[in-house]
């Protein structure tokens, strides 16, 4: 079943001036007095790591240092390089340090909850950045709609599909961490498509592996035995993103069947287009990250200068059942009659893209 949460299709629907929103349960932090609010300390995020996605590495420190250096508001952005430890390190030093408005994209449930109860108890508001973390009350969370990846994702697969033409095709699920509550969300949107295709025997489901931390050495242990385990019957797999997909797409290689078996993406990765491309990946699902980091930055500027802010969505936390105020922006899929658009957006770069053995693939698909 989806979720009652608001997908937001612009930024524009993030206002400034509203009242401020809270919690459903009534919980808040009034016996602590807020810290700042008058534009002095400073912001702090708090990135999880560089391996999973290249967006953590590159992408999100550029566009939310460029919104906090536009608006003249002081930032100080860390990565926990995939570390729980140091994740709670950073949260305890920036809170030390001043910061007055935490942004935090949670690398497991509990350094994020820990960064988070620390941030409250000392009148810091926080910021959920694209993951939720469950239990773990943040004040405001700015993401995409997760449940429409995922089911954008499954849409995609069952179009990939259907042109092989397999009769009674099986699915091979490889689900995102299960530390991260977006990919419980991605894949109970895929099932939204899937599941009746199972139900009644059009499709059939094959194994289901979550890929522990979406580590991509993870994720090519795990498909090569679902390969072996199935004799190589899989005719389709719902990769969570493109790090999981290239790995499963690294084993087709290698048993000669890449192109043959659609797979599935997320996060219009250089490498995930270019496998679609070449036919080797079915689609990927493109997040414009510069309008969630616009998103996140323009609210954790409004509290920074004590202004009174508003996200029209909200989100439910499945752990302890608090709502708490969001800004769901809208996905899009990707498929290689449209990877052009990714590039027009400027994403990515077309020198990144259309390179060596591409160059040939990326004129065919009409990118200029």
């Amino acid at each position: 079943m989806r979720r009652n949460l608001v997908a937001l299709a612009a930024v524009g629907m993030l206002t400034l001036g509203g009242t401020a929103a809270c919690s459903d349960d009534g919980d808040s932090a009034a016996s602590v007095p807020t810290r700042g609010g008058d534009g002095t300390g400073k912001v702090g995020v708090i990135l999880p790591d560089t391996t999973t996605s290249q967006r953590w590495g590159t992408d999100d420190p550029k566009l939310l240092k460029a919104a906090f250096d536009a608006a003249d508001v002081p930032v100080e952005i860390e990565n926990a390089q995939g570390d729980g430890a140091n994740f709670k390190k950073i949260g305890d030093r920036m809170i030390a340090d001043g910061v007055t408005v935490l942004m935090i994209a949670n690398l497991d449930p509990d350094s994020g909850a820990y960064v988070l109860e620390k941030a409250r108890a000392n009148g810091v508001k926080t910021i959920d950045y694209d993951r939720l973390t469950l239990n773990g009350g943040a004040d405001y969370y700015v993401s995409f709609d997760n449940e429409e990846v995922g089911r954008l994702q499954a849409v995609g697969l069952v179009k990939c599909v259907t042109a092989k033409g397999k009769k009674i095709p099986r699915i091979v699920y490889l689900n995102g961490s299960t530390t991260d509550n977006n990919a419980t969300l991605f894949k109970e949107g895929a099932d939204t498509v899937l599941q009746e295709k199972f139900d009644s025997g059009e499709y059939m489901k094959g194994p289901e592996q979550a890929v522990a931390d979406w580590k991509r050495e993870e994720a090519v242990t795990v498909f090569r035995e679902i390969f072996n385990t199935t004799a190589g019957q899989i005719d389709g797999v719902l990769a969570a993103n493109d790090t999981i997909a290239s790995a499963a797409i690294q084993i087709l290689k290698e048993r000669k069947v890449n192109g043959i078996v659609p797979v599935t993406g997320q996060d219009a990765e250089v490498q995930g287009l270019q496998n679609i491309l070449v036919g080797d990946q079915c689609m990927t699902v493109y997040k414009p990250i510069k309008d969630e980091a616009t998103a996140a930055a323009n609210l954790a500027i409004g509290l920074f200068k004590g202004e009174k802010v508003a996200a029209d969505g909200r989100a439910k936390d499945p752990v302890s059942g608090a709502f708490i105020p969001a800004v769901l922006l809208k996905p899009k899929s990707i498929m290689k009659k449209n990877v052009a658009s990714v590039i027009a957006d400027g994403f990515v770069t077309k020198k990144a893209v259309c390179t060596g053995r591409f160059v040939e693939p990326c004129t065919a698909a009409g990118i200029k």
